[in-house]
């Protein structure tokens, strides 16, 4: 069944697109203009993208980035879970609002540690001939929905350098379509953030 939907459906830009990268596509943008209004339905969208994105990846020899997307669909439940039911310290109900300096900084370094760790498990249990490219916006993205799950504005920025760093990786694969993709999302991180930096600063504390 893999196969069937991995089959190209068009040529764009002389690369092949297949049904399954047409499907993530929409989904994905759906996923993000949710996450702009901090909609639920943001995560539903999530889990059918990342499903999407599992297959067509792992077909492209890109295990980090398929296996980030079961992990992603895992972590979907969970912001679903937190956007719905989540609580702040205080018990009040999750809102968008900032990171402080210190945990800033930790989410940054946790990310930088975990890269050529990635990378190497990688290039050592798999065929990937970009283990370290691969492992990069892996454990950026793992961030990055943490930061996003918990309404915190720092996971733009964050989806912001991933999608800079995967917009080459995917360039390097020739999935042009999602090259596309992936260069939209670098723009709309942008917008993203300053709509959320707007949201934190109008929510009451």
């Amino acid at each position: 069944m893999l196969d069937a939907v991995l089959a190209p459906a068009f040529t764009a830009w002389g690369s092949p697109v297949s049904v399954l990268e047409v499907a993530a596509f929409v989904a994905s943008l759906l996923m993000v203009w949710a996450n702009f209004r901090v909609h639920p339905v943001a995560w539903p969208l999530a889990i059918f993208a990342s499903a999407a994105y599992a297959g067509l990846f792992w077909g492209s020899k890109l295990y980090g980035e398929a296996s980030l997307q079961v992990l992603f669909i895992v972590l979907a439940f969970w912001g679903w879970w937190q956007w719905l039911r989540g609580t702040e310290a205080g018990g009040s109900a999750l809102r968008v609002r900032r990171l402080g300096t210190r945990q800033r900084l930790f989410a940054i370094a946790a990310t930088l540690l975990a890269w050529p760790l990635l990378g190497l498990l990688l290039d050592r249990i798999t065929d990937s001939d970009v283990p370290y490219f691969d492992a990069l916006p892996t454990v950026a993205s793992i961030t990055g929905q943490i930061l996003l799950g918990r309404k915190l504005v720092e996971n733009w920025p964050t989806w912001l350098a991933v999608n800079i760093v995967s917009v080459a990786l995917f360039l390097h694969k020739g999935l042009t379509l999602t090259v596309v993709l992936y260069a939209l999302f670098a723009l709309l991180s942008i917008w993203g953030w300053r709509r959320w930096q707007a949201l934190a600063e109008s929510e009451p504390a």
